[in-house]
């Protein structure tokens, strides 16, 4: 008997995959998994019963306060971001593909499998942690070279029942932290995406008045909403919920992919949006010129690595040394003016605030002015030296 494991969210490309597996690669016990990392219950819900009817074992794994607590948190130490991508579905994937990982392990199954195609990074985010087994890797989509339209015929053939169809062909994918929308016409870069798209946030015309809300950060990590402590998985949701409302966290986004294919997304990330706002601007109250300079360039190499899914990378490690060392000093608190799709900056503070009332005020005498002449006489030196000499 082969038996094999599969990364089960219950959508078309998985879903067809276990007829797929056992007609094709020879594996007649499939196994599922589904990781919950935020998605609704009514998916889960649903992804538990197409799965009862259509593998063998299926397993349903809570995995929402690792995923805060292990990923997100040190997204928003790294203001994670990616030409303009929050890393949601990205950094989501390497701890579903281990947990799956978990469950071959305890199944003692010979195979792992998933359903992304060969065009997409999920693939490799999956199989960088995959790959480190000695397990047998599928992945029906990517070697069959599938087509959508295909895979809904093949399912309804099979009597698989799927949410996508020829009219609304949408691949949707959730979490917690972000929500993507792709596929059929979305694919087209001068195609206006309809609003029927968007589930967590209101058109920004539509949204009401202004609303301001104060976010408190102890060494980088998020802890209360309006002076009332919350943990993350409950404060993630809430300012997705206030968020949404205001139509803040949508991007339409031309993305490269990890293997240079140009891509066009949609996402929903209201409160990755607002807490990403808020942290970085905390930063600069809180650090030095030099570090900001330098930490940049860290959260730059943490973010692409992070989207390429290889946290199991030595520098991964070593960048989230960096960065929690310089967040141990940032703790303070951000109010956030949240009107019609902008979430803006208005107020921060902080013990640790590196900013002084007193030195910057042009009605301040403490520092004397007439000091600043010797530096502005050698500010600029090699520059008029050099127009001298032309």
């Amino acid at each position: 008997m082969k038996k094999v494991v599969l990364a089960y969210s219950g959508g078309l490309d998985t879903s067809v995959c276990i007829p797929l597996l056992k007609e094709h690669y020879g594996c007649d016990y499939a196994v599922t998994v589904t990781v919950d990392v935020g998605q609704p219950e009514k998916e889960i819900e649903q992804a538990e019963k197409k799965a009862q009817k259509i593998s063998q074992k299926h397993y349903t794994i809570d995995a929402k306060d690792e995923f805060v607590r292990d990923y997100i948190f040190p997204l928003i130490k790294a203001n994670g971001n990616y030409e303009g991508y929050v890393l949601g579905t990205s950094i989501a994937r390497p701890l579903i593909a281990k947990k799956v990982v978990e469950i071959a392990e305890k199944e003692k199954a010979q195979a792992l499998a998933h359903g992304c195609t060969g065009k997409g990074n999920d693939q490799l985010r999956f199989e960088t942690v995959f790959r480190s087994t000695s397990l047998e890797v599928l992945a029906p989509m990517r070697d069959m070279n599938l087509t959508r339209e295909w895979e809904m015929e093949y399912a309804k053939k099979h009597g698989i029942p799927v949410a996508a169809s020829k009219s609304k062909p949408w691949s949707v994918d959730e979490n917690i932290w972000s929500r993507s929308i792709e596929g059929g016409r979305l694919e087209e870069p001068d195609f206006v995406p309809p609003e029927e798209i968007y589930e967590w946030t209101v058109s920004p015309e539509k949204a009401p008045d202004a609303q301001i809300i104060d976010i408190g950060f102890e060494k980088g990590v998020p802890v209360s909403l309006d002076g009332e402590k919350s943990d993350g998985v409950t404060l993630i949701r809430k300012l997705n919920k206030i968020g949404g409302s205001h139509g803040i966290g949508r991007t339409d986004m031309i993305e490269d992919r990890v293997l240079g294919i140009k891509a066009r997304e949609n996402y929903e990330h209201p409160a990755a949006t607002i807490l990403l706002s808020a942290h970085k601007d905390l930063e600069k109250l809180i650090l030095t010129r030099e570090e900001l300079r330098f930490k940049s360039i860290v959260d730059d190499t943490w973010s692409e690595l992070a989207y390429k899914g290889l946290v199991d990378e030595p520098l991964y490690s070593d960048l989230n040394a960096f960065i929690d060392k310089t967040q141990e000093r940032v703790t303070g608190n951000v109010k956030i003016r949240l009107f019609k799709g902008s979430a803006g900056v208005v107020a921060r503070t902080s013990p640790y605030a590196l900013y002084s009332a007193d030195i910057s005020s042009f009605d301040s005498e403490t520092i004397d002015q007439k000091d600043a002449e010797g530096f502005c006489k050698y500010h600029g030196f090699q520059a008029r030296l050099f127009k001298k000499l032309g």
